[in-house]
């Protein structure tokens, strides 16, 4: 019996290629023993095809094995990190046809090198083992270099926003209301939404919701906002119009099965706020946004109020929108929560387009530049709720030069307390690369009321003398420096040396 599974056959031909490498056979020397055509096996060895039993008989018995050997999926040491790979289906997981890369190709790679690229693969899952990395974290990373790829913009996805808005008459030249939403959801789609439906289950509060499929009951987080609601009745409704199948029922996801999970969530997310901040209502209110002369923290503000939006809601639109529309490409949006008992930050979502910008995230612990305007406004934001004041989201505004570089960013923070998660503050920050031609669409950009501050990405990597908002010594610039006299000493006794 014919086996036709992707995986079999890529093994199955790389087993050949390495028995006839080893055997020192050409493939017109195994053709004429096989008496099989060069193409034949060409295709074989490449992943392409996989034999009749009678035929693998032949083969094996042209190679000096048996059957059996040649048709077990064990593969020797060298071969070994090429197997896991396959084995774990992540190859088949990876959104290869999302960017225009056919899997025959990434086959033919392997099979005309697997020692080198067993190589390269053991050294990546050895970088993922060190830093802690899981599939879920190539998923979303492959994610991210998709929206960059389309500058986050999807045509498809606004047009089946204004359908869906033309089919229920929803007015989305005011703000939608989500009473309509849960309406919607419930008498054309059969949800049940059930109020504080996680109530019962106090290792679920940090979730706004939970799907449950079965009989499609929406359980809501009692503490959602009514803009927290109006986003996940937009979410749920973003799966139901784009019948997007893969989903995970938790509002997060808590753990991910395929690339094709994470896209639908992506998806339905894109929807969600789409449909609650109109693409034309709003293009209109950042042309006279971008036209004050001044810089005007309480008219951004004013944005979140007018469309019922959280700051994660309006930088996604401004992500989505300006560089298509107003040509601004080259930018970064960063997401930071800041755990202010221990003083902790995290990078948890961020998007860099056109390149990767100065700002971003690692993965090795390292302190953030205490600079950036994301980190102020939180320990701002941390000060002020300290005093025992309450304090809803707070706005500001900062130009961003990056040491030893000539790049420079105009950054917008917003900051909040994370909801329903307690003790927790989150900011979201958009920065733009500044340019001739960003001076001619922003006119407030300089306004002297906007700080310029000289920051760098972490302090263990920061020259910087003097800062008094260093968290951590310089570490990593004094082990450089330390190397480099090294290296100086050395060039200097080799040159005495050859006196």
């Amino acid at each position: 019996m014919t086996i036709k599974s992707p995986n079999h056959r890529i093994i199955f031909g790389l087993k050949v290629k390495q028995l006839r490498l080893e055997k020192n056979l050409s493939f017109a020397e195994l053709s004429e023993k096989a008496g099989m055509s060069i193409s034949y096996l060409n295709e074989i060895e490449k992943g392409k095809k996989y034999p009749k039993a009678d035929k693998i008989r032949i083969l094996a018995g042209a190679l000096d094995v048996t059957s059996e050997d040649l048709t077990s999926t064990e593969l020797t040491k060298g071969l070994a990190p090429v197997g896991e790979l396959l084995r774990s289906n992540f190859l088949n997981e990876l959104p290869l046809d999302l960017f225009g890369i056919e899997l025959s190709k990434v086959v033919e790679i392997i099979a005309n090198a697997p020692m080198r690229v067993g190589a390269f693969i053991s050294t990546l899952v050895e970088l993922a083992r060190n830093y802690a990395l899981r599939e879920e974290n190539f998923y979303h990373g492959a994610m991210r270099a998709f929206q960059e790829l389309n500058y986050n913009y999807f045509e498809n996805i606004e047009q089946s926003v204004q359908d869906f808005a033309e089919r229920f008459q929803l007015d989305t030249s005011a703000t939608v209301d989500s009473a309509r939403l849960a309406k919607i959801l419930e008498e054309e789609f059969g949800y049940e939404i059930v109020e504080n439906g996680l109530a019962d289950y106090p290792e679920l509060q940090s979730l706004r919701s939970v799907y449950i499929e079965k009989n499609q009951r929406l359980l809501l987080n009692g503490e959602l906002t009514p803009i927290q609601r109006a986003f996940q009745f937009g979410k749920e409704l973003g799966f139901n119009q784009l019948q997007l199948k893969d989903r995970s029922n938790a509002s997060s996801l808590l753990r991910v099965n395929s690339f094709d999970e994470v896209l639908s969530h992506y998806k339905a997310s894109y929807f969600a706020v789409a449909l609650l901040i109109n693409r034309e209502r709003f293009l209109d209110d950042l042309r006279h946004f971008f036209a004050l002369p001044k810089w005007d923290g309480e008219a951004f503000l004013g944005l979140l109020k007018k469309y019922n939006a959280s700051p994660e809601m309006l930088f996604q639109r401004l992500t989505n929108l300006i560089p298509r529309y107003f040509g601004m490409r080259k930018l970064f949006f960063l997401r930071i929560t800041h755990e202010s008992e221990i003083d902790n930050f995290q990078i948890n979502k961020e998007l860099h387009l056109n390149r990767q910008h100065h700002p971003h995230g690692n993965g090795i612990f390292e302190h953030y530049c205490r600079r950036w305007l994301s980190l102020s406004l939180l320990k701002d934001l941390h000060d002020i709720q300290k005093g025992g004041k309450y304090v809803g989201t707070i706005v500001g505004a900062q130009r961003s030069r990056y040491h030893g570089t000539e790049d420079e960013y105009l950054c917008l923070t917003l900051a909040r307390p994370a909801t329903p998660t307690p003790d927790l503050n989150v900011s979201v920050t958009i920065g733009i690369l500044i340019d001739d031609e960003l001076r001619r669409k922003i006119r407030f950009l300089d306004d002297p009321s906007i700080s310029l501050r000289e920051v760098n990405n972490t302090c263990q990597r920061c020259p910087i003398e003097n800062c008094q908002e260093r968290a951590v010594p310089a570490s990593i610039i004094a082990k450089r420096q330390q190397r480099k006299s090294m290296l100086e000493s050395l060039k200097k006794l080799q040159a005495e040396g050859s006196n």
